[in-house]
């Protein structure tokens, strides 16, 4: 795949960042699974620690471009997410390709089957005053750890959990950008600087494909700034469902690849 290729799908990349606040992860794993679909059972495990380095820097900037106040004095649940972010990560270095693999896509599929069977993310559910957009402490831990061991940081746990406390998608998008931003970072320090069985390859630092990861975010930063300055308004269920949709088809990219 050509870095121009990279480029451009770097300009989806800023849009699921501006959008739906997924950092990167649910396009990136994909499309680096199949760039480095040559280095068999290992592509994935690339792809998830590549797609760390993509979703910091995309979540910084859309944090940065437009900074949600909901988080302040939220101190503890962002350590946790990092400290589960860390643990997730070096699981990631050493667990088997298709492990990481199908364990995408089940959770893909679970995470689907539950937005469309379960109320409150497609139509979402009213709550008591004052109860919005609550994400519980004690799941920064295993959110960070599931996150990114499968490098597809935080966004496609917490926005359903936002959304079922009554937030609208742009504000869930939004908080989920700073919360990925805390997972991903430690999650990127174990990936630049644990190989695990990751064999070495050209453009390949620890386990990151570098030169991938900066062809994407050529593409996708000016997106994020632009869409999070000024974005688009799109109704709330369209919104709701294009998530969806884009959860389908990333699962699909990285099942066909298997």
């Amino acid at each position: 795949m050509s870095v121009l290729v990279l480029l451009l799908l770097g300009l989806g990349v800023g849009v699921t960042t501006a959008l739906f606040g997924f950092g990167g992860g649910f396009v990136t794993v994909p499309v680096i699974t199949v760039v480095d679909a040559g280095l068999g059972g290992d592509a994935v495990r690339v792809a998830t620690a590549t797609s760390a380095l993509v979703m910091l820097v995309n979540a910084l900037v859309a944090t940065l471009a437009a900074p949600p106040r909901a988080l302040r004095g939220r101190w503890a649940l962002l350590v946790l997410l990092g400290v589960g972010g860390a643990l997730g990560a070096v699981a990631g270095r050493f667990a088997p390709g298709p492990v990481l693999r199908w364990g995408f896509v089940a959770y893909v599929g679970v995470t689907v089957v539950d937005l469309l069977a379960r109320p409150g993310f497609l139509r979402p559910a009213r709550t008591v005053a004052g109860r919005r957009q609550a994400l519980p402490t004690g799941l920064g831990l295993p959110i960070g750890a599931v996150a990114s061991f499968l490098g597809v940081g935080g966004s496609v746990m917490t926005v359903p959990l936002l959304r079922r406390a009554g937030a609208s998608m742009p504000v869930a998008a939004a908080l989920a950008n700073p919360l990925t931003l805390a997972i991903v970072a430690p999650a990127l320090c174990v990936s630049l600087l644990v190989r695990g069985s990751t064999p070495a390859g050209a453009g390949l630092v620890g386990a990151v494909d570098i030169v991938a990861a900066l062809s994407l975010l050529a593409g996708s930063t000016v997106v994020v700034v632009l869409l999070r300055r000024r974005p688009p308004r799109v109704p709330d269920a369209l919104h709701a469902g294009a998530y969806v949709a884009l959860l389908v088809a990333a699962g699909a990219v990285v099942a066909a690849t298997g």
